[in-house]
């Protein structure tokens, strides 16, 4: 085949992944589209236009955000979720860092027994332990807390792997100089290792921020008291709540607002991101 033939077959291979992946992308984004658009349509006009009332813009109305805004429980289920994310959060990111510095750059006896049973928890689905998970917490008292959304997702097997990986870098040389400057372990992890895999940190933040505040199975069975709430939860009941009108504009208005703080944390975040999964996914 000649030079020219291959130049042209690779330019008809770019150019059709191309477009794949531009058909893919708006496939993606029409959604999205749709409900950017549904947040400031009428009840009336939600269904009757796919997108936009072309001709008819003078018709768009902020009333959805007023509305939901001027339920109270809006504002308190949103703040319950900042602040059980933002816990749970730093507190899943800091143990798993501290396991899989342990699971990196220590020996010690049954080790890799260990290892291998924390793969087998693994395997077992979530939903499997929900009744069992649900009698633990009535009997020590937390149901209706966010103890009980918190405290049992904090030590994660999958963090604890990702950070081992990615403690794979830290120098074993680097550890011990800081030994031989008496230095802790505890101070070996925070000024040595964890500036090291700064990445990772950055990388998990996001996945783990992401899944705590999208949680609805668990923290629907624990929560009783309407004010408790997570976004999630309220969203989803919102409609059925007794004295609440709620019309589907209003539940797309929050909608569109409970994707911000995933959103604004990803942007900020989103090399450390790429590039810790990508560190970790190396490291052997």
């Amino acid at each position: 085949m000649s030079v020219s033939a291959r130049s042209t077959n690779h330019l008809l291979w770019m150019i059709l992944v191309h477009a794949m992946l531009v058909a893919l992308a708006i496939a993606s984004l029409v959604p999205f589209a749709w409900l950017i658009c549904a947040t400031f349509k009428t009840d009336d006009d939600l269904f009757a236009y796919v997108f936009l009332p072309w001709g008819h813009l003078d018709r768009l109305t902020l009333g959805n955000f007023s509305q939901l805004f001027g339920r109270r429980p809006f504002a308190g289920w949103l703040l319950n979720s900042l602040f059980v994310t933002s816990v749970h959060t730093a507190l899943v990111v800091t143990l798993s860092s501290l396991g899989g510095f342990a699971l990196a750059k220590y020996r010690f006896a049954g080790k890799r027994p260990l290892m291998l049973v924390m793969l087998a928890t693994m395997l077992i689905p979530g939903q499997v332990l929900l009744p069992s998970s649900y009698e633990l917490m009535y009997s020590i008292g937390w149901l209706n807390s966010y103890l009980a959304i918190i405290v049992p997702g904090a030590v994660s097997v999958f963090g604890m792997f990702l950070f081992m990986q990615a403690m794979k870098a830290v120098p074993d040389e680097l550890l011990a100089a800081g030994r031989v400057d008496g230095c802790s372990e505890l101070r070996l992890w925070w000024e040595v290792a964890l500036p090291i895999v700064r990445p990772m940190i950055g990388a998990y933040t996001l996945l783990s921020f992401m899944g705590t505040w999208n949680s609805f199975l668990w923290p629907q069975i624990i929560l009783q008291d309407e004010r408790k709430y997570t976004l999630p939860i309220g969203l989803a009941n919102m409609i059925g709540l007794p004295g609440y009108d709620t019309s589907y504009g209003t539940l797309m208005a929050g909608t569109l607002l409970s994707i911000l703080p995933v959103a604004v944390l990803f942007f900020v975040l989103q090399r450390d991101f790429i590039s810790g999964l990508a560190s970790g996914a190396v490291k052997g």
